[in-house]
């Protein structure tokens, strides 16, 4: 991230803004294939920061910097790309499309003050970008639609437009229409006037014919009369029935009201190759889309959880920004994407950086004072330095060595912590292991620097299976983490992730330890015996003193539980640990100079496994509560997968949103390793899921025959 040209051009030096107002931050999202990184790079082209469109099939686009990004062709990660349109600086986000990534749409979302939803005009809306238009609702983020890719074999405006209507719900509607016979332009609804790039772009605007022209006041009067149900005049209304000509300008001005307020939703078609379309987005990007000013900053407090009033994109106010990505650039070393909330960050400055709340992902809680050295605009993987970063604008910071995704950085006068975003849970483990001893430590190093930038990805060193597992999001995700470890000079392998598993007694048994070792010197002396019997699931482990007469000296009664607890760690048959078990000590023999602690610490150890061959040992499995929020359409499915997975379902809900339900059931963790892509595979990427450890069962025998 840290290159300092492209192949097409790195628009010259960056401006850095003074007034929040003229900022705009806006991110696009949408489904993989959608366009969102083509219509990037044609809104930077228009702009004149770059001098022409790279492409994706070419791995010259500006946000697809990264190699893996360039060996999928599809985004994999956020990306931002600033422009200037008349006094305004836009900062688009480019976010991935593909489910994996959803962890990088969060935190564009979380830099954004406005989404642009792209979509396919030959694809329809998926599910996926339905629930993220209703996640982008329930916080009153605003919206707007591009229907790109006009230039598609099988591209359909209207239907596209027609199909996002129905998706999305109110307040959806079309600002401009594509020309009538293959014309290359757009039709204005509200200004009547249509836009020619039969030249290219810029467009030039004109009378539209007759057929144009029909097909405007069509669509005219239902954008009308959505603009004027959200206007505050309340006589516009009484106007427009009374038959009176609405001034473009008012209902212009009502209709980027709304959408600053997040209730009307405009569409507008695009065709990056050709231009169409990119002079009125950016208009609509500057003129409706609110601004910084606009956009409530996320809650904040003092480092200590207590509260520290409201913030707003004050630059003179006190400093709060967030480290919204994380990156690791082999020229520069870490790259943090900040966006700034209050204040003004400045270089050769020292500002603290707070973590808190992300342990259970392999982000210990951090408090560091660091100095900024540099301020960059960032422009895809090139760095262009600033003088300064004020109030909703976005910066690269470099060399900050404990700044974190997600981290808050203030000032050290007074250390602040935002309300974190919320992460999605990787449910997918893949077991990594390193060819050689110089791979182990690479592979350390580089764990660090990927958990550091990637909130989604959680490392787990198992201690009872010895493996190291990564959860990633899914398989697209795995390839990437495990390409960047390689290419950080980590070689390393994947093997069958192992579930730890459970041992205890199916029945109860007696067993015999007998440790005496005599033969010169000081010996060993310890006899004990025990019974043991199973207790019910989850009741852990109890030990017994029955021994009568002294047979057992009291002070090793101690040792020779000891004993058992140590061979329950190890394990019986499979080298599992031991559970739910009652251990009974009711006789033994001692030696009143060779019985000793360590002695009977060995003899109860052997007395359990005495116990172990003469009874019988069985295998526990975890297993977990699912909870799956799906689309009705595949509840049967589901269902039935389920099933052959050994789930009991508990039950079904409805969920609060319409047509979607949630099942609830216990799984064996056994049959959970692959869920995520087999869930995500049945239906379409439309459901999610969440686990939570229950208890271990009994693991049936006919499987239990074939774990090792």
């Amino acid at each position: 991230m840290g290159s300092k040209h492209s192949e097409n051009g790195d628009g010259g030096a960056a401006v850095a803004v003074d007034d929040p107002a003229k900022v705009r931050n806006i991110v696009l999202v949408g489904p993989s294939g959608s366009g969102k990184t083509t219509l990037t790079e044609g809104l930077l082209a228009a702009a004149g920061v770059i001098s022409r469109a790279g492409t994706v099939t070419e791995g010259t686009t500006v946000c697809d910097h990264d190699p893996a990004a360039q060996r999928q062709q599809r985004s994999v990660g956020l990306s931002v790309a600033p422009l200037v349109h008349g006094d305004v600086k836009i900062n688009l986000i480019d976010t991935p499309g593909y489910a994996d990534f959803v962890g990088e749409v969060r935190a564009g979302l979380r830099a954004a003050d406005a989404a642009l939803f792209v979509v396919c005009a030959a694809e329809g809306v998926d599910p996926a970008t339905i629930a993220l238009w209703a996640e982008c609702a329930a916080v009153g983020m605003p919206r707007a639609v591009v229907i790109a890719r006009m230039d598609h074999q099988r591209a359909d405006v209207m239907a596209e437009i027609r199909a996002c209507q129905e998706a999305f719900g109110a307040g959806v509607m079309p600002l401009y229409l594509p020309a009538t016979g293959g014309k290359a332009g757009l039709l204005g609804l509200i200004t009547r006037r249509f836009f020619d790039y039969s030249n290219g772009y810029p467009p030039t605007a004109s009378e539209p014919d007759e057929a144009d022209l029909a097909l405007i006041d069509e669509a005219r009067n239902e954008l009308i009369e959505g603009i004027i149900a959200e206007s505050e005049d309340e006589t516009l209304m009484d106007r427009y029935l009374e038959g009176e000509e609405l001034d473009p300008e008012t209902l212009i001005s009502d209709l980027e009201t709304a959408v600053a307020r997040g209730s009307f939703h405009p569409v507008i078609p695009v065709c990056a190759f050709s231009g169409v379309g990119l002079a009125e987005l950016l208009e609509a990007l500057t003129g409706a889309f609110p601004s910084p000013l606009e956009h409530a900053v996320p809650d904040v407090t003092e480092v200590n959880g207590n509260g520290s009033g409201t913030f707003t994109a004050d630059p003179n106010g006190p400093l709060v920004a967030e480290v919204v990505r994380t990156a690791i650039d082999s020229y520069v070393g870490r790259v943090s994407l900040v966006r700034v909330f209050s204040g003004t960050l400045r270089p050769e400055r020292p500002v603290h950086i707070s973590g808190h709340g992300m342990a259970d992902r392999g982000h210990e809680d951090h408090d560091v004072d660091e100095r900024v050295a540099h301020i960059y605009s960032p422009l895809g993987s090139n760095l262009r330095e600033v003088s300064h970063c004020v109030a909703g604008d976005i910066c690269a910071l470099t060399k900050l060595g404990s700044a974190e995704t997600g981290d808050t950085v203030s000032s050290p006068d007074k250390p602040l912590l935002m309300r974190p975003w919320t992460m999605p849970e990787p449910l997918l483990p893949v077991a990594v292991v390193a060819k050689t001893r110089s791979d182990e430590d690479a592979l350390s190093r580089n764990l660090n620097r990927l958990v550091a930038g990637d909130p989604t990805l959680r490392l787990e060193r198992n201690a009872e299976t010895h493996q190291l597992v990564l959860w990633c999001m899914g398989e697209a995700h795995a390839d990437v983490v495990l390409a960047r470890l390689r290419a950080g000079g980590a070689d390393v392998d994947t093997e069958p992730v192992k579930v730890a598993l459970r041992e205890t007694f199916a029945k109860p048994a007696r067993g015999k330890g007998r440790h005496v070792k005599q033969s010169g010197g000081h010996g060993q002396y310890a006899v004990c015996d025990v019974d043991v019997e199973p207790l019910p699931v989850g009741s852990g482990f109890e030990f017994v003193d029955k021994v009568v007469g002294g047979a057992v000296p009291s002070q090793f009664i101690g040792s020779v539980e000891k004993g058992v607890r140590a061979q329950m760690t190890k394990g019986l048959s499979g080298g599992y640990p031991v559970v739910d078990i009652r251990v009974t000590l009711f006789d033994g023999k001692a030696h009143s100079v060779d019985s000793s602690d360590a002695a009977f610490q060995t003899a109860g150890s052997l007395a359990l496994k005495d116990a172990a061959a003469n009874g019988r040992v069985s295998l526990l499995e975890p297993v977990d509560e699912v909870a799956v929020r799906l689309p009705d359409e595949h509840l049967g499915t589901v269902l039935g997968d389920l099933s052959s997975r050994r789930g009991r379902v508990l039950g079904t809900e409805a969920d609060e949103r319409p047509g979607y339900s949630i099942v609830r059931a216990e799984v064996p963790a056994t049959a959970l390793l692959r869920y995520a892509i087999d869930l995500r595979s049945m239906t379409s990427g439309s459901a999610t899921f969440t686990r939570t450890f229950v208890r271990y069962d009994p693991l049936p025998e006919s499987l239990a025959a074939h774990v090792t």
